[in-house]
């Protein structure tokens, strides 16, 4: 390994899967075939991935995982599900395609923090209870020990949309009407409406490894409508709509409707959420403003749900309802109601992220967080390449898919060691 330390490695055995289509199967609200359908897509290219060691070998690397925490949290066993933007995901880089995922580690755990990437689907989306839903930059910063979180038990928050002023009035229209649909349909409490003073003037770009990126003409704009929505109307959440340019390559847009590419958008929009989260410490998502594209056969399942309609707004709208409060320090900062129902980094059990994709702030935070699991899951391929061990985290796991990593994370919740549930003899190492 690059850094000379080898980190632990738990290679699937079948006690993993089954004990995922177990927990899967007896979750009432799944369509059942459906989602082990998807969870076990990359799974079936593969027979084994016990080539290369030994049963024994394969025991041993439980012994040096951090246990389950006995923490006391309100939360429960708390997931953090972690899919970055922008990077070609393999499963989490479309159309809210990662949203099987976290409905299947909902069941197994009592809390999942994750953030818009997993959950925005354009016009589908699926809000659970136990699923709070965080921007990026806050999720960051809640790993690092930085920020806590204070879930929304009741009630709701009143919701602001901030429109670009660069957008059409067709274009303009549409989301008003989805926000209105919202309101109408779902109950959302979208409050307010603004238009910014001046274009935001998004451009898109992409680095040499192959992520999304791009830039913002005009950050102030997007500040001062965001403050006038929070300060004036009242509101406790954003939702942004910028416009973002037509002119994408279109040989790369043709490949990501076709499931084989980047999400050119996905990074432009990290920076105007992280904008706004870090200047006004409120939850905040985006929709990308875009015309429709035309009908085409070939577009991937996994694209599908943005070809659905004229605004991905619903998703974001739908999710923000109840987008924890930020608690913008460390608990001991906090009032003693907010430090103790608050989530904070210490009580987050387990790590969930694509394989090659672990150098992100909150992945780095919690690979060096005693206690916390790292579940790293080797087909969900990116076009990132930093592994656990390439940064010698000593508390991951590698697992081939995310059935592997519900089966890791039940283990883990249950208190038992994974040797326990393979062939090895087990035996308890003697310390002289």
């Amino acid at each position: 390994e690059r850094s000379g330390m080898m980190a632990p490695r738990c290679y699937c055995g079948a006690w993993l899967v089954a004990v995922a289509m177990l927990v899967v199967k007896h979750v009432h609200s799944f369509n059942s075939n459906r989602l082990l359908n998807t969870l076990f897509e990359h799974t079936t290219r593969s027979k084994s991935f016990l080539s290369g060691i030994s049963s024994e070998e394969f025991s041993l690397q439980f012994d040096n995982l951090p246990r389950k925490r006995p923490n006391g949290s309100p939360h429960g066993y708390t997931v953090a599900l972690i899919v970055p933007t922008g990077i070609g995901a393999s499963i989490g880089g479309y159309a809210g395609d990662a949203l099987p995922v976290a409905r299947a580690f909902a069941s197994v755990a009592d809390t999942v923090l994750t953030h818009p990437n997993v959950m925005n689907g354009a016009s589908l989306y699926w809000p659970q209870d136990n699923i709070l839903y965080v921007e990026g930059y806050a999720l960051d910063e809640v790993a690092k020990g930085n920020w806590g979180l204070l879930p929304v038990v009741r009630g709701s928050n009143r919701i602001g949309l901030l429109l670009d002023a660069a957008m059409d009035e067709d274009m303009r229209l549409r989301h008003v009407q989805a926000a209105r649909a919202a309101r109408a349909t779902l109950g959302v409490d979208v409050a307010e409406y603004a238009v910014t003073d001046a274009p935001i003037g998004v451009t898109l770009r992409m680095s040499p490894g192959g992520a999304s990126w791009g830039a913002v003409d005009n950050p102030g704009t997007v500040l001062r409508g965001a403050r006038r929505l929070v300060e004036e109307g009242g509101c406790t959440a954003i939702a942004l709509v910028a416009r973002f340019p037509e002119d994408e390559d279109p040989a790369m847009l043709q490949a990501y409707r076709e499931g084989g590419g980047v999400d050119a958008v996905g990074g432009a929009e990290a920076i105007l959420s992280h904008l706004v989260v870090q200047e006004l410490k409120i939850p905040c998502a985006h929709a990308p403003g875009l015309d429709p594209l035309d009908a085409d056969p070939a577009v991937a399942p996994r694209a599908c749900a943005e070809e659905l309609g004229h605004t991905f707004l619903p998703c974001v709208l739908a999710n923000l309802r109840r987008a924890p409060r930020l608690l913008p320090a460390p608990p001991e900062a906090l009032s003693a109601r907010e430090a103790a129902a608050g989530l904070f980094a210490g009580d987050i059990d387990a790590a969930v992220l694509p394989l090659s994709a672990c150098g992100g702030p909150a992945a780095l935070a919690l690979g060096a967080t005693p206690g916390a699991l790292v579940v790293a899951v080797e087909e969900n391929a990116t076009d990132m390449r930093v592994s656990p061990a390439d940064l010698g985290f000593e508390n991951a796991v590698v697992v081939r898919s995310y059935f592997e990593a519900l089966g890791v994370v039940a283990a883990h919740r249950a208190g038992i060691n994974g040797a326990s549930l393979t062939a090895s003899e087990n035996q308890i190492q003697f310390r002289q």
